[in-house]
């Protein structure tokens, strides 16, 4: 939640307005994948998570600020999960946190709301791709939505400091969600396939770089 109240224009202090905030993220999501983003509307979003549309403006300046919330709520998300799962795990090799994430994010695809659409920013005019003009930023206006999962990425990554590290973690975020797209336009689940041929890109790509 700290990630996403970060781009409100009011954060909410109490719990009632917490829940409203949550509930207007969580019909944002429906919505994305009723009827995407172009005919997504603040006055839906308001109407069908039950508050004033005056209350929507009070935590988001435009439709564009709420699908950036619903982006850092997903990648907030996926990192405490892919956290957790590390922790339940303790592998003793970094390619188990490439296995993790990439798992993980295709169970996202699969079953989290919204997020064949808008996963960590990059919004999507279909699952797969292509991505819409202008929303590579949507999570920060001076880094790409890929720097920014790459540097998250890294924080989990116990690994120790190497030349040339993030630049290879950014290559390997962008050579991955490639794939990962290429296999849900092939198959709306996630071709099986490509997602294990993702795993090994990474894996073999990053062996040159980490021990």
């Amino acid at each position: 939640m700290d990630g996403m109240t970060s781009t409100l224009r009011r954060r909410p202090a109490q719990r009632r307005s917490l829940e409203r905030v949550e509930r207007m993220l969580d019909e944002c999501a429906l919505l994305l994948d009723e009827v995407g983003y172009d005919a997504l509307t603040t006055k839906a979003v308001a109407r069908r998570a039950g508050v004033p549309i005056g209350t929507f403006y009070q935590f988001f300046r435009d439709k564009q600020a709420l699908v950036r919330a619903l982006a850092l709520r997903n990648l907030d998300a996926f990192l405490t999960r892919v956290s957790e799962l590390l922790t339940e795990a303790r592998p003793g090799h970094w390619t188990a946190l490439v296995d993790l994430a990439i798992d993980e994010f295709v169970a996202m695809k699969r079953t989290t709301p919204g997020f064949g659409v808008v996963d960590f920013g990059e919004v999507l005019s279909a699952p797969g791709g292509p991505a819409m003009k202008g929303t590579n930023r949507m999570l920060d206006s001076a880094l790409e939505n890929n720097a920014i999962v790459a540097d998250r990425l890294h924080t989990l990554l116990d690994a120790p400091a190497a030349p040339g590290l993030d630049r290879a973690l950014l290559v390997a975020v962008e050579a991955g969600d490639a794939v990962l797209k290429l296999a849900f336009r092939v198959h709306p689940d996630g071709d099986e396939q490509l997602i294990a041929e993702c795993k090994r890109l990474v894996r073999r790509y990053l062996a040159d770089h980490l021990p």
